[in-house]
């Protein structure tokens, strides 16, 4: 004689592990091409069936036995799959524009990167006295730090500053014109 579905299912909620196998036996081909036709993918559906199969030893303590076994079991499966398109879609409105903001700080990087070596070349070409004091300001050295660092006045830095400022643009419009 063959035991029903719902009394493997009571006996599997107290602990049965008999029982337990008994109806996954039974009911794993079915919940898994449920699972596959509500995914639309194999690996997804493998996925859905094996966190039901893992879920379900908890889940059928609240198996009352109103429904047959199968309708309630089908249920649980639905449930999960919804329950697995909505996390996808989360993570999916969560992670929108990520890839957008890091095509976009690559960009960034690699232009303040071009801009770098340029100012780096630019400065190559200075009289060492303008590289030196172009170099402080640009570490935020104020003014009158530059100027006792370099042992000039505060003058001469700002003055120092203005001519490596006006080679620097006489550089960059040599470069744009070619």
């Amino acid at each position: 004689m063959t035991v029903s579905d719902e009394d493997l299912a009571q006996a599997a909620a107290n602990g049965d592990k008999q029982a337990f196998s008994s109806l996954l036996n039974r009911h794993y081909d079915r919940l898994f091409r449920l699972a596959f036709r509500l995914t639309g993918q194999q690996a997804e559906a493998e996925d859905l069936t094996q966190d039901i199969c893992a879920a379900l030893p908890a889940k059928l303590r609240n198996y009352r036995g109103e429904a047959k076994f199968s309708t309630w079991v089908y249920r649980v499966t639905v449930n999960a799959a919804h329950d697995r398109r909505r996390r996808r879609a989360t993570y999916m409105k969560a992670s929108d524009g990520w890839g957008d903001w890091e095509v976009n700080r690559q960009a960034a990087l690699s232009e303040s990167a071009a801009q770098l070596d340029w100012l780096q070349r630019a400065m190559n070409s200075l009289s060492d006295d303008l590289r030196d004091t172009l170099a402080l300001i640009l570490d935020d050295v104020t003014h009158a730090e530059a100027a006792e660092i370099l042992g000039i006045s505060a003058g001469t830095i700002s003055w120092r500053i203005s001519e490596a400022k006006k080679h620097l643009r006489q550089l960059k419009e040599e470069e744009e014109q070619v």
